[in-house]
């Protein structure tokens, strides 16, 4: 069976950095870090930090916003919000929509823990008369796929997907798999997510993936930097458009290649390296082929190291001539959502021939030895490299190239 090429024709970003593609493009190209302290948790839980999406407004960017229930959760209003960006810039009216076979595939890392712990404490303070039915659907993760759904007006094929870190890129992976094989003609897909909440951002903090110090907040996310210590959690979300090269939109990439693999035992981020061969294999690409890397790099010191030694072993000697970047020391990592925020970043940058700057980076580390830039780079790239990694020891790899 001929398989068809698939092209990304609609990007929708909710992200720190900005809304929107002309506001998420114009704010990731800024050489600044939107990570800032959190104290809405209260003082007895100790500092936070996070990366946050300011003065969101679901009424500004979907209409029918009255047919979401009560209690929807914060990541399933951002993947909305997203999914209906994402059609109006690809250009698709709901009639057409309607029309069409169609499918919803999202990612996320965790449920709706807003919801669930509120509904915990309403229990606790007032007993059993305080359950609410509605929290059974609301804070499941396929409640997302089936609002996204709704709110379109589309009966669509829907999948929500939970790989810890890796969903979102994995979700636009899966999808872009039914686009190619004839499944449906479009894929609204993506990833979202909001973990900022006190659970889990306690839990997180006590496993050392965000930082138990507020000081200097706007710097401690440094991806690959000599001095880094930890990640920053974040939120946020990025929906997209999928369609066959035979559509009449244009097309801002082509997704050619994507593969996941698990890392071998004790050695952290080892399972980058078969993602990543898969993702080329697919692609029909070789390793010399590569002309940027999209990285996951939190800023974890480990975690870092053991993605540079990935593409080290992968890439060989030419690795120090790629431009690799990360825009986790911008925006923090978003879990689920961060590496569908990564390919809406690939997509704009092979529009633009821009490369966002790896923000915080300012001190080489020897066991990281990338080409990096704390500034933006003009750099014209056909086909690019981007990395996911997760909790669970899951990776995935995904090559767009320019349309």
């Amino acid at each position: 069976m001929k398989r068809r090429r698939v092209k990304i024709t609609g990007i929708g970003p909710v992200t720190p950095a900005g809304i929107g593609r002309e506001a998420f493009w114009k704010g990731i190209l800024e050489p600044v870090s939107r990570v800032r302290a959190y104290g809405k948790f209260g003082e007895e839980f100790g500092p936070f930090v996070a990366a946050y999406v300011s003065n969101f407004e679901i009424g500004k960017y979907v209409s029918n916003r009255g047919e979401l229930p009560k209690g929807t959760a914060r990541h399933t209003l951002f993947a909305v919000s997203g999914a209906f960006l994402a059609l109006g810039d690809a250009g698709i009216s709901s009639s057409e929509l309607q029309r069409t076979r169609c499918a919803v595939v999202t990612g996320s890392s965790l449920l709706d823990f807003g919801g669930i712990g509120g509904a915990i404490e309403a229990v606790h303070r007032k007993g059993v008369r305080a359950a609410q039915a509605r929290v059974v659907f609301t804070t499941t993760l396929t409640s997302v796929v089936e609002l996204v759904s709704k709110l379109c007006g589309v009966t669509a094929r829907t999948m929500a997907i939970q790989t810890s870190c890796c969903s979102g890129l994995d979700a636009i992976g899966r999808a872009a798999q039914l686009i190619s094989t004839g499944e449906v003609d479009i894929a609204i897909c993506g990833g979202t997510e909001c973990p900022i909440h006190r659970f889990p951002m306690l839990e997180l903090r006590s496993a050392g993936l965000t930082p138990p110090t507020e000081e200097m907040a706007d710097r401690i996310a440094r991806p690959f930097d000599l001095w880094r210590t930890t990640g920053v959690v974040s939120e946020g979300a990025c929906m997209f458009v999928l369609e066959p090269e035979s559509s009449p939109r244009q097309g801002y990439s082509y997704i050619s290649g994507y593969g996941f693999a698990n890392d071998h035992p004790e050695s952290l981020c080892s399972g980058m390296i078969e993602s990543t061969r898969l993702a080329l294999a697919e692609a029909h690409l070789r390793p010399s082929q590569i002309e940027c890397i999209n990285a996951w790099g939190p800023g974890h010191r480990l975690v870092d190291e053991g993605e540079a030694r990935s593409m080290y072993i992968t890439f060989g000697d030419k690795l120090p001539e790629i431009p690799v970047f990360s825009i986790k020391g911008a925006i923090g990592s978003a879990l689920g959502a961060a590496p569908a925020i990564q390919v809406a970043v690939a997509a704009l940058s092979q529009r633009s021939g821009l490369m966002p700057p790896t923000v915080n980076w300012n001190y080489p580390d020897p066991a990281c030895p990338l080409n990096l830039c704390n500034k933006p780079r003009a750099i014209s790239n056909r086909s690019m490299l981007i990395n996911a990694h997760g909790v669970g020891s899951v990776n995935a790899s995904m090559i767009v190239e320019q349309c």
